[in-house]
């Protein structure tokens, strides 16, 4: 019998699904090969540790990275369906059948019998109408898992360095604050002494002390404001709080911006996963009101059906033989289809639908390019913008250092006073916080612009440096 069952023709469709392809596995690994404890180890964090730190190590990037496998094993589920399915039944494992028969015009009979009843059911989908569309469906949602993917990492490690120069940035406004405090020391200092020597004031000694108490209270705030930017940054980091660690504490200009605005606009534009997004968000509407045309198309499919009996005892008879056997099977072949004709117009109808929601993305689409567009040209001007400012800022720090410096001879022998001298201070104190708050926006900016553009800042800067070394001319020159 059992080589009757591998004669039968169920078997040749079986071979065709004994393996499916294992799909995309190695798509979803996303996340680079270093280790967080490597770079924490070091207990210096540097600019280029913050994208492996976000990409390793932020819990919503973890569960993005989920979403692009459910996907994946979606799509994978859906592709599946080309090849045949396969349900193994069986009444009774086994099934016992117990009966007794009388009758007044012949002899009574009994039956006792054991049996098993397993069968195998083949089905195979030969023409599909909806099958195709559905993978699709299942593939456009992967990709777009995958550039959801892409923009929550882009902006968290967008995040993350805007977060690092807030923190670099809050140090040097420690240092500049220290050193405001140093300036009023002397100040005070030089003060009390020529009140001593009789050529100063006690209303130039209390200056000297407000001022100091203001930059103390100043140096302060700017040191809570340092926990505070440093606790951020470890929060999106993934970070534990009571882990330490320092940054490299010298302010600098990260890179150069060595790409026209043209450029920018037109690699912002075709790199865009948002507008990646919106393009295949336009092509599932498109196939979902494909779908319901094809529901009104007939589905063909093969199946085979093989059944079998096994059987212990007998059945109706005058005496109960328990040596008796007996066994059987079929097997059967049929090409079938399904036609769906008519659904009140239900079909049409929401075809119609998902067609205008089709097109409702092509406008999203062209909003959205006009957003970007706005985004990177404003962006790319404030860099400009701020290109000016540091060299501007620069001139005026030297300018007010020199002024500070003949203030002070002046207030020394006695031709101006103190007041004068704690102006020019604060102006000097007020240049320097200036100029850190430039390179913090200055990179920011060439941080967002990287982020916008998809395209990478250069290290080195492509015009020509000035001649003059005691004037900025340019933005190369720093």
């Amino acid at each position: 019998m059992f080589k009757k069952i591998l004669r039968s023709s169920f078997i040749l469709p079986f071979f065709f699904v004994m393996e499916l392809p294992a799909l995309f596995s190695s798509e979803i690994d996303l996340v680079e090969n270093i280790s967080v404890e490597s770079i924490l180890n070091k207990k210096t964090l540097i600019f280029s540790d913050i994208n492996n730190l976000v990409i390793k190590n932020n819990i919503e990037l973890k569960s993005l990275k989920a979403l692009i496998e459910s996907a994946s094993l979606n799509l994978s589920s859906k592709i599946s369906t080309r090849y045949p399915t396969i349900d193994l039944r069986a009444n009774g494992l086994p099934q016992y059948l117990y009966g007794e028969n009388f009758s007044n015009n012949s002899s009574d009979t009994l039956s006792s019998q054991y049996s098993i009843n397993p069968s195998l059911d083949l089905r195979w989908d030969l023409i599909d109408p909806l099958r195709g569309i559905e993978i699709e469906l299942a593939r456009h949602n992967f990709e777009i898992a995958k550039n959801n993917y892409e923009i929550k990492k882009r902006d968290l490690i967008f995040e993350a360095k805007s977060r690092y120069h807030n923190y670099q940035k809050s140090y040097q406004d420690i240092k500049n604050a220290e050193v405001s405090l140093d300036l009023s020391l002397i100040s005070l200092k030089d003060a009390e002494s020529k009140l001593e020597a009789g050529t100063g004031t006690q209303f130039e000694v209390l200056e000297a002390n407000a001022q100091l108490s203001r930059d103390r209270q100043n140096l302060e705030e700017k040191k809570i404001i340092h926990e505070i930017n440093k606790i951020a940054l470890k929060e999106i980091l993934n970070i534990d709080l009571d882990t330490e660690f320092d940054i490299e504490e010298e302010q600098k200009l990260i890179g150069f911006w060595n790409h026209s605005l043209a450029n920018n606009l037109e690699s912002g534009i075709d790199n865009s996963f948002s507008l990646k997004n919106i393009n295949l968000q336009s092509l599932i509407k498109e196939s979902q009101a494909d779908s319901f045309l094809n529901a009104n198309k007939p589905t063909i499919y093969l199946s085979n059906t093989f059944s079998s009996s096994f059987t212990w005892g007998s059945t109706l008879t005058t005496e109960i033989d328990s040596d008796a056997y007996g066994s059987s099977f079929n097997n059967k072949i049929s090409l079938n289809f399904t036609w769906p004709i008519f659904s009140g117009g239900e079909n049409r109808n929401s075809f119609n639908s998902k067609e205008l929601e089709a097109e409702a993305e092509i406008y999203a689409y062209q909003n959205l390019s006009n957003i970007i567009e706005k985004d990177i040209s404003e962006t790319y001007l404030n860099l400009i913008r701020y290109e000016k400012n540091l060299i501007a800022i620069e001139q005026e720090i030297s300018a007010t250092e020199e002024s500070l410096r003949l203030a002070r001879l002046r207030y020394e022998i006695g031709i101006s006073t103190l007041k004068e001298v704690l102006i020019i201070q604060e102006e000097l104190t007020a240049a320097r916080s200036k100029k850190i708050n430039a390179i913090y926006n200055y990179n920011l900016t060439l941080n967002k612009l990287e982020r916008l553009t998809f395209v990478s800042s250069e290290e080195d800067c492509i015009e020509i440096k000035s001649d003059d070394t005691e004037q900025i001319e340019s933005i190369c020159d720093y």
